[in-house]
C-alpha cells in the first residue's frame, strides 16, 4: 500500500448524510484529506460529494446500510479500491428514538441496537484487518454525553452508548499502538437526531432539552482535531458540550 500523501489521509465517514456525519466530511475534505462517505440516503451523499468536489476537495460515495456486516465490508472494500488504502474509520451513524421503558417500544430498542452497537461493531469488523495490513490506522467512534450518564426516557439510548465507549476501550487496549482509537461523545448537537422521537412525552421534553445546542462543526472541528495528532499521541476521549448547558 502507499504511505499517506499529501492528500492527506483516507477518510470513511458513516452516518455522512445531514448533520455530525456531513460537518466532519466538510470539514476535513477542507483540510486536503479524501473522504468516503456512507449512509442510507444516497441522493444526500451524491449532493454532498459534489459540493465537496467543486469546492476542490476529494469526496466518493457508497450506500451504506451499517447494520448489515456485509454492506460494511462493500463499504471500506470500496473506499480501499477508490483510494487505495483506509486511514481513518468514523463510526458516526446513530438513532435516538426516546421514550419510557414501560412504553415497550421494543422495536425502537432493536433498532438503538442495532444502529448504535452493531454498526459500530461492523465498522470495526470491517476496517481493522486492513488497517493491520498497512500497520497502522484510527479508529473514532461517536458516543454521546449519554455514555458517562443516564436520563429519563433515554435508557436504552445510554446503553447503546455505554456499549460504545466500552468497546472503544477495549479495542485500545487491544491495539497495542499500531491502530489508534478515539471516543467523541457530543452533548447537546444540532442534527436529525431527535426527528425518530416517536413518543409524544419524550419529544415534546427533548425540545426544552434542545433549546442550547451545539452546531454540528463543533463536532467536526474534534474529530479534525483526535485525527490531526502525530502517529504516537493517541487521543482517547474527546466530550463536547454547549458552554451554556449544565447536562
Amino acid at each position: 500500500m502507499n504511505a499517506i500523501t499529501e492528500t492527506g489521509k483516507v477518510v470513511l465517514i458513516t452516518g455522512a448524510s445531514s448533520g455530525i456525519g456531513e460537518a466532519t466530511a466538510r470539514r476535513l475534505a477542507a483540510e486536503g484529506h479524501r473522504v468516503y462517505l456512507g449512509a442510507r440516503r444516497t441522493e444526500r451523499l451524491e449532493e454532498l460529494a459534489g459540493q465537496i468536489t467543486a469546492e476542490g476537495g476529494s469526496a466518493a460515495y457508497q450506500g451504506l446500510d451499517v447494520t448489515a456486516a456485509g454492506d460494511m465490508r462493500d463499504f471500506v472494500a470500496g473506499a480501499r479500491e477508490r483510494f487505495g488504502r483506509v486511514d481513518v474509520m468514523v463510526n458516526n451513524a446513530g438513532v435516538m428514538p426516546l421514550s419510557p421503558l414501560e412504553a415497550l417500544k421494543v422495536d425502537e430498542w432493536d433498532r438503538m441496537l442495532d444502529v448504535n452497537v452493531r454498526g459500530v461493531l461492523y465498522g470495526i469488523a470491517a476496517a481493522l484487518p486492513v488497517m493491520k495490513e498497512q500497520g497502522g490506522g484510527h479508529v473514532v467512534n461517536i458516543a454521546s454525553v449519554g455514555a458517562y450518564e443516564v436520563s429519563p426516557t433515554a435508557a436504552v439510548y445510554c446503553a447503546t452508548k455505554f456499549a460504545v465507549r466500552a468497546i472503544s476501550e477495549g479495542l485500545r487496549q487491544e491495539s497495542a499502538g499500531d491502530i489508534r482509537v478515539s471516543l467523541v461523545s457530543p452533548g447537546v448537537t444540532e442534527s436529525e437526531l431527535a426527528d425518530s422521537i416517536s413518543d409524544p412525552a419524550a419529544r415534546e421534553a427533548m425540545k426544552s432539552y434542545r433549546s442550547v445546542a451545539l452546531p454540528a462543526s463543533a463536532i467536526a472541528d474534534a474529530i479534525a482535531y483526535a485525527i490531526s495528532r502525530p502517529a504516537e499521541v493517541d487521543v482517547n476521549e474527546i466530550v463536547v458540550r454547549p458552554a451554556a448547558s449544565a447536562q
